[in-house]
């Protein structure tokens, strides 16, 4: 993952989700070597992240989240990670 996208989702998760990128970088080295084609590994990191945002995550849009992570896997980009931010 390049520098500068690290760091537009980054700054994407502090402004939309008031999450502390120092947090985020802890979950990430908590699942460096994770399998994110592995639907419950993704489960409890979206369940996670969406705890560290106080977020209320519909199962719903739990579900797209996780279906869209483990399909599409390392092909995630920026446009693809605002829509499923969004509201």
């Amino acid at each position: 993952m390049s520098q500068d996208f690290q760091q537009n989702i980054f700054d994407h998760l502090k402004k939309k989700a008031n999450i502390n990128p120092n947090e985020v970088m802890n979950v990430a080295k908590s699942v460096q070597n994770a399998n994110f084609k592995d639907e419950r590994t993704v489960r409890n990191l979206v369940r996670q992240l969406a705890m560290m945002a106080n977020k209320p995550l519909s199962k719903q849009k739990e579900d797209r989240i996780v279906k869209m992570i483990t399909e599409k896997g390392h092909q995630l980009d920026q446009q693809t990670l605002q829509q499923l931010f969004k509201k």
